[in-house]
């Protein structure tokens, strides 16, 4: 910004003619100084010479010279001031038209005049009847896009046929028999259209700094869990190793001990064998009978010390503290450690969808599932490849290491991620065990008590029976009601950690059990089936008659 001193020089040393800086200056007889082209010009266009400021005659008219002084002045003002702008960064402020001199920035455009206006040269436009209807707007230096460039005429309608705007020559051209209105009135319905676009937008940068924050908080989450679980591994690796160096240097002081006994036990072996020595070298045949005696019980074998000290004991202890230890690990890291969904450029951020909610809208989750016989126990037969029931023994006696050794039950080939749906008809006679319908993860152990379906981490299962039904996980046992049904339909929406039992009967759903939880791992249909229990997936895509 130029300081107030430097441009009152300026103004000192401006032509009032061109208002620019002076070009070869020269001052008239009244002491008044201007360019020597501009006053020469000036007075060219006069009859009688004159000053333009205080209106001075001159007769006859004055010879004009180059003043040096005035040039010097001029010259070091123009180095003071800087190099001059650059072309290609004009000023972004519309100029009068109308200004002939120094041109004023523009207050309005004129859409009917197509010209822009300073404040002096707009007073028109307020004060003439036939100016006042023009339409005013802001200063813009595209007032040419408003003309039309087939008939230059002012372009005031839209044509909505052809998305376009045209003159009113052009309606009855070209766009004859159109769907037109007036431009203003397509600029008002656009700025609804634009105020709500706005509006979506708005809601979708909401939405999105709401899942900013979420996945900041996940951020967060993940740096607090990772700290607890470094804690919590410390102190298992601490106590574990104070655990193994406790019971190590209680078995090497039991080995210490017995080393020192044997030590002393040798030291004496030794004495003896000297003594013993020191007789049989004696030549007194009535030493030798009389020291015989004593000597002799010395030299009898006594029971030896116990040295059966096994090393494998300890190992084996040791192998099994760290066992234990990883076990811990383990489920320190699968249970409560929470996984992230991927972001990143290329990831979509995924908002949780809606759950279905007409059996019509579950059936577009459908999804082919099989039995899988490797895992079938010896007492669940299979219509391969989707039913199955209990039996005494079903004749496969082929050992298999996926095979469910000690309770009936069975798996199916297909492991689910995303969201999925199924449908099973279950049948059982007894009133006291029926039917377990499950999910469970690949690794769920195929031997004991923990391999039960519920009786574990790994397996979420529903059961039914004497017309009711039961949740179990993790040996906890939850008592369901609901309308009683023998046909069951499973939802799973593995990311959302959702996994829901509806009783179906015809076409209506009943919510029994809902499951909100962390799924680790892909999950795997699975059945338990007993005393004469069945258990048949429902095929979407032929169905069957059931239990015919």
């Amino acid at each position: 910004m130029a300081q107030p001193g430097l441009k009152l020089e300026q103004e000192k040393l401006s032509c009032s003619i061109c208002l620019d800086l002076m070009k070869d200056p020269t001052t008239i007889p009244c002491g008044h100084s201007y360019c020597l082209n501009c006053i020469g010009r000036y007075w060219d266009a006069e009859e009688s010479p004159s000053c333009p400021q205080c209106r001075q005659s001159f007769s006859p008219r004055p010879v004009l010279v180059r003043s040096s002084v005035l040039a010097d002045l001029v010259e070091e003002r123009r180095r003071s001031s800087g190099p001059p702008a650059a072309p290609d960064e004009p000023s972004q402020d519309v100029l009068c038209d109308f200004c002939s001199e120094e041109k004023q920035k523009a207050v309005k455009s004129c859409l009917q005049c197509l010209v822009s206006f300073c404040e002096q040269h707009l007073q028109p436009h307020f004060s003439i009847s036939a100016l006042k209807k023009h339409k005013l707007v802001e200063p813009s230096q595209q007032l040419e896009n408003s003309v039309c460039p087939l008939h230059s005429e002012v372009m005031k309608i839209f044509c909505r046929t052809d998305q376009s705007c045209i003159c009113y020559l052009c309606l009855m051209d070209e766009h004859k028999g159109h769907q037109t209105l007036s431009a203003a009135a397509e600029m008002s319905n656009k700025q609804k259209e634009l105020a709500a676009h706005r509006q979506d937008v708005q809601r979708r940068i909401q939405g999105r700094q709401q899942e900013v924050e979420k996945l900041q908080q996940v951020e967060k989450d993940i740096h607090q869990s990772a700290d607890e679980a470094l804690r919590n591994a410390e102190k298992i690796f601490t106590a574990v190793k104070q655990q193994l160096r406790s019971q190590q240097e209680s078995e090497v002081n039991k080995v210490k001990e017995l080393q020192e006994a044997l030590e002393e036990e040798i030291r004496g072996l030794r004495r003896t064998a000297a003594m013993l020595e020191e007789l049989q070298q004696t030549s007194d045949h009535i030493c030798f009978l009389q020291n015989y005696s004593s000597l002799a019980r010395l030299g009898e074998a006594s029971d030896p010390t116990r040295t059966d000290v096994q090393p494998e004991s300890f190992r084996r202890d040791a192998e099994e503290t760290v066992s234990e230890l990883r076990d811990r690990l383990e489920e320190l890291l699968t249970e409560e450690w929470s996984p992230v969904p991927p972001t990143g450029p290329d990831v979509e951020v995924l908002v949780p969808q809606a759950e279905p909610q007409t059996r019509g809208e579950f059936l577009q989750y459908a999804c082919p599932l099989t039995l899988d016989l490797n895992t079938a126990n010896m007492c669940v037969r299979c219509d391969y490849p989707l039913k199955a029931y209990s039996c005494r023994i079903n004749g496969i006696l082929v050992d298999h290491p996926d095979k469910f050794s000690y309770w009936p039950q069975i798996l199916c080939s297909e492991s689910l991620t995303g969201r999925c749906y199924w449908e099973v008809e279950w049948k059982a006679s007894s009133n006291r065990w029926d039917v377990f319908i499950a999910v469970s993860y690949k690794d769920i152990s195929r031997k004991g008590d923990e391999s039960a379906f519920g009786n574990n981490k790994k397996s979420w299962t529903l059961q039914c029976y004497n017309k009711s039904y039961e949740f179990r996980h993790n040996w906890i046992r939850t008592p369901v009601s609901g309308p009683f049904s023998s046909r069951i339909g499973v939802y799973l929406d593995h990311s959302a950690g959702v996994l829901s039992f509806y009783s179906v009967s015809d076409n209506n759903m009943s919510l029994l059990h809902r499951v909100q939880t962390t799924f680790t791992r892909p999950l795997c249909p699975g059945f338990g089936l007993y005393d004469n229990a069945s258990a048949q997936i429902w095929d979407h895509w032929s169905d069957w008659d059931l239990f015919d």
